[in-house]
C-alpha cells in the first residue's frame, strides 16, 4: 500500500458576513482572534512562508500607536492570501491594497479578506473531487 504524503492544515471557510458582524458586537475582540487564526492558518498550511501571527496581532494593536505598522500588517496579510491563492494553483486574486482601503471602511477588510481565503479553503475539495 503506497505511503500518501500528509496533508497540510487546512484554512478554515468562514462566514465573511458573519465575521465582519462578531467583530462588531464583541468590540473588536473578535476581530484580533480572526486575525490571528488567518495569519496562524496561513502559516501551518504554507510553512514555506515566513508569517508570524501574534506579531501580526500585535502590529494592528501596540503598533497603531507608532500609526503605520497596522497599515503594513494589513497589507501584508493581503499579500499572504495572495501567495496563499497563488501556491495553491489559484489565480491570486487577492489583492493588498484594497483590503487596506477596506481597512479604513468600518473594518471591511474582515469581509474582502475572507472571501478570499474562502476560494483557497475551497481549493482542496475542488482537487478531491476532481
Amino acid at each position: 500500500m503506497p505511503m500518501s504524503e500528509p496533508a497540510l492544515p487546512q484554512l478554515k471557510r468562514r462566514n465573511p458576513g458573519l465575521a465582519w458582524v462578531l467583530m462588531f458586537v464583541t468590540l473588536g475582540i473578535y476581530g484580533l482572534i480572526w486575525y490571528y487564526n488567518v495569519n496562524r492558518e496561513i502559516a501551518e498550511a504554507f510553512p514555506h512562508r515566513k508569517v508570524s501571527p501574534m506579531g501580526a496581532v500585535l502590529a494592528i494593536t501596540i503598533g497603531g500607536l507608532v500609526i503605520i505598522p497596522p497599515f503594513v500588517s494589513v497589507y501584508n496579510t493581503g499579500e499572504r492570501i495572495r501567495n496563499a491563492q497563488r501556491d495553491s494553483g489559484l489565480e491570486p486574486t487577492c489583492q493588498p491594497w484594497v483590503g487596506l482601503l477596506l481597512s479604513l471602511l468600518l473594518g471591511l477588510h474582515v469581509v474582502y479578506y475572507q472571501i478570499q481565503l474562502n476560494s483557497v479553503a475551497d481549493e482542496p475539495a475542488r482537487l478531491a473531487a476532481a
